[in-house]
């Protein structure tokens, strides 16, 4: 097993799904909070889980414009349907696949995460027209057997290659999972662990079963408990795809290039971390009737004055200027901002 460029590891290569995700090329398109199992280790917080709303990225949306505005700023190549369970709300997350496929094209490739309480060879033939990637959350408190059949009724609509399965990687749960994708290989391509995590909604359940490590958030052990399973699992199935994905790859490295993505503000630079970094007054008319026109814009939504680099050099000292580090996502959260003396 390898350690990636993104500090994660895996044997063999990436699925689609994930290659464009460590790129930020997917856009994660959540259908809802709603979920039929009620995970006591669910990741979710308590403004998503169970209830029915749906965002885009961030972004909460009423309407496909909204989805399509965001994979637009985003520039992505794709998205991955998830929630809570999207099988819950079937017909609105075929409806927005299909949208997607007629809007973005074919070769926009659409992964989903699936939660097999909801499989039935119905519901995955009508996916099947729209999905490019199909990942399977099994369910280790059922019949282990049962859950596989499920899984692999999947080869009915699907090749190989385009299924997998993918959950966190509880340190405590290594047999279990050996045993499903030993029931499964012969239909799975690959095998996605994430890096456990504690939520808030979770927390509790989470502090009392497992030991946290010093980032207060991460399970203790949870990737080494995948790279030794990972090593078992290559010696018996050397084709199978297998990636141990950890929170460090989520945070600082796909959710970074996903930023750097966005379109880039006029008269703005982008910083390592992929936020906008721009300078602005206040939008008062004695200072706009003397700025030249092509040297700033006004930023209707903060209703604030966006001033061309050059012209921050001469003004300073004349007008108050602040220095602004800001998301380049729809809510343009500030991270950092100061006053220039």
């Amino acid at each position: 097993m390898k350690q990636t460029k993104y500090n994660s590891y895996k044997t063999n290569s990436l699925p689609q799904g994930c290659k464009l995700c460590v790129k930020g090329q997917k856009m994660v398109l959540f259908v809802t909070g709603l979920c039929s199992r009620g995970c006591k280790f669910c990741p979710l917080s308590k403004m998503r889980k169970d209830i029915d709303s749906t965002y885009s990225n961030e972004r909460k949306v009423k309407n496909f414009s909204g989805i399509a505005e965001e994979i637009k700023a985003q520039g992505a190549k794709g998205c991955s349907l998830t929630g809570g369970d999207p099988l819950l709300k079937l017909d609105r997350t075929l409806a927005l696949a299909k949208k997607l496929k007629e809007t973005f094209g074919r070769k926009f490739h659409i992964h989903i995460y699936v939660s097999t309480k909801l499989v039935t060879e119905e519901t995955l033939e009508k996916l099947s027209h729209y999905i490019d990637e199909i990942r399977f959350h099994p369910d280790f408190d059922k019949d282990l057997e049962e859950e596989a059949a499920k899984i692999k009724l999947a080869s009915k609509f699907w090749n190989k290659k385009q299924i997998g399965v993918e959950l966190p990687m509880f340190p405590d749960k290594k047999e279990e999972i050996w045993q499903i994708i030993k029931s499964v290989q012969d239909t799975i391509s690959f095998l996605n662990l994430n890096e456990l995590e504690s939520g808030e909604y979770s927390e509790k359940h989470m502090g009392k079963n497992y030991d946290l490590t010093e980032d207060g958030y991460t399970i203790s052990d949870s990737i080494e408990a995948g790279r030794d399973l990972a090593k078992r699992l290559e010696n018996s199935f050397p084709k199978l795809r297998i990636h141990m994905c950890t929170a460090d790859l989520k945070n600082n490295h796909q959710y970074k290039n996903r930023l750097k993505n966005y379109k880039q503000m006029k008269y703005a630079k982008r910083n390592e971390d992929g936020l906008n970094v721009y300078f602005r007054c206040e939008n008062i008319k004695d200072i706009t009737d003397t700025l030249p026109l092509n040297k700033y814009y006004i930023d209707e939504d903060k209703n604030k004055v966006i001033l061309a680099p050059s012209l921050v050099r001469k003004m300073i000292g004349q007008i108050k200027i602040e220095k602004v580090e800001e998301y380049p996502t729809s809510e343009r959260e500030e991270a950092e901002n100061e006053f220039l003396e």
